[in-house]
C-alpha cells in the first residue's frame, strides 16, 4: 500500500463491491500495530515509539494516500490510554461531531452511543452510525490527523490526474495537452501543495489556529482535487475499477469529522480578530 500504487485490498476499488456492511480486516490492524502505526507518539518508556506530532502526520498522509479504512485516529488517539489499542488489538472507535465510524466493529468505544442509529454511509469502506448525545469539543490533534489524510487524498487524485492526462488520447494528442484539462491539473496541484505547507508547519507550531488553517485547506484541497479528478476521467472515475471515486467519497465524510469545516473556520477567524479593548 505504498504511495507510488493504488490501495491495496484492505481499502481498494473492488471493496466496495462487497455486500452487506464492510468488515475491517483484524489482521491489517494487528500489522499496523505491529509497524506502530498507533503507538507512534506514546513514550519509549510505556512501550511505543516515542515519536512526535510532525511524524505522525507523515504516516497518516500516506494512509489517506492509500485509502487505509478503519477508526485510524480513534485508535491512535486511544494507544496509550486503551489497552491493546497501541499494539493494533483493540479496534477503538469514538464519538466525534455526533457521528460514530465503525461502531459495529469497534472492541472499545470513547464517548456515549447510547441511542446510535445506522447511516447510510456515502463512502462505502466507512459504515456510520448517528448518535443523539452532545457533541464533545473537537481535538486539535484529531483535526490535524484527519488533515493529514486528506491531504494524502489530495496528492494521490493529483497523482492520478496526472497519470491519465498524459496517457488517455483524443484527436491523437494526450489531452493534457488541451488548455481546460491542463488546468484542471494544474489547480489540483496548487491546492494540494498549499495544503502541504499548512498542515506539516501545522504539525510543527501545534497551534489551533494553525491547525483551524490546515484544516480547511486540507479539506478544499482534497475534495475539490477528487472532483477534477473525476472531471479528468470522465466516465471512467466513476466505475469499480478506479479509486477516483472512492477518494471523493472518503474526503466527503472526512468533512465531518472533528466538528466540520464550519467549527474550523469559526476558530480560524476568532484568532485572526484584534483583541478589542
Amino acid at each position: 500500500m505504498g504511495s507510488s500504487g493504488g490501495p491495496g485490498e484492505a481499502g481498494g476499488p473492488e471493496a466496495g463491491r462487497a455486500a452487506g456492511p464492510p468488515r475491517l480486516d483484524r489482521g491489517l490492524w494487528r500489522a499496523l500495530g505491529d509497524l506502530g502505526f498507533f503507538a507512534l507518539r506514546v513514550p519509549e518508556a510505556d512501550g511505543g515509539i516515542g515519536l512526535g506530532l510532525a511524524e505522525a502526520v507523515l504516516v497518516f498522509e500516506e494512509a489517506g494516500r492509500a485509502l487505509l479504512p478503519g477508526p485510524l485516529v480513534a485508535t491512535h488517539l486511544a494507544a496509550g490510554a486503551v489497552p491493546g489499542a497501541a499494539t493494533g488489538e483493540t479496534v477503538v472507535a469514538a464519538v466525534d461531531g455526533g457521528l460514530v465510524e465503525w461502531l459495529a466493529e469497534a472492541d472499545a468505544v470513547r464517548g456515549d452511543t447510547t441511542g446510535a442509529v445506522p447511516l447510510r454511509s456515502l463512502d462505502p469502506l466507512t459504515p456510520l452510525h448517528r448518535v443523539p448525545a452532545g457533541r464533545p469539543a473537537p481535538d486539535p490533534v484529531a483535526i490535524l490527523l484527519t488533515a493529514a489524510e486528506q491531504l494524502g487524498t489530495a496528492g494521490r487524485v493529483c497523482e492520478l490526474a496526472a497519470q491519465h492526462a498524459r496517457a488517455r488520447q483524443q484527436f491523437g494528442r494526450p489531452i493534457g495537452a488541451f488548455q481546460a484539462v491542463a488546468h484542471l491539473c494544474a489547480g489540483i496541484l496548487v491546492r494540494a501543495e498549499t495544503a502541504r505547507a499548512a498542515v506539516y508547519a501545522a504539525a510543527v507550531t501545534a497551534d489551533p489556529a494553525d491547525i483551524a488553517a490546515a484544516r480547511i485547506l486540507a479539506d478544499e484541497a482534497a475534495v475539490r482535487g477528487a472532483r477534477d479528478c473525476l472531471q479528468v476521467h470522465g466516465g471512467m472515475g466513476f466505475t469499480w475499477e478506479s479509486e477516483v471515486h472512492l477518494h471523493l467519497k472518503r474526503a466527503w465524510v472526512r468533512t465531518q469529522r472533528a466538528g466540520g469545516v464550519t467549527e474550523s473556520e469559526e476558530l480560524l477567524a476568532a484568532a485572526l480578530l484584534p483583541e478589542t479593548a
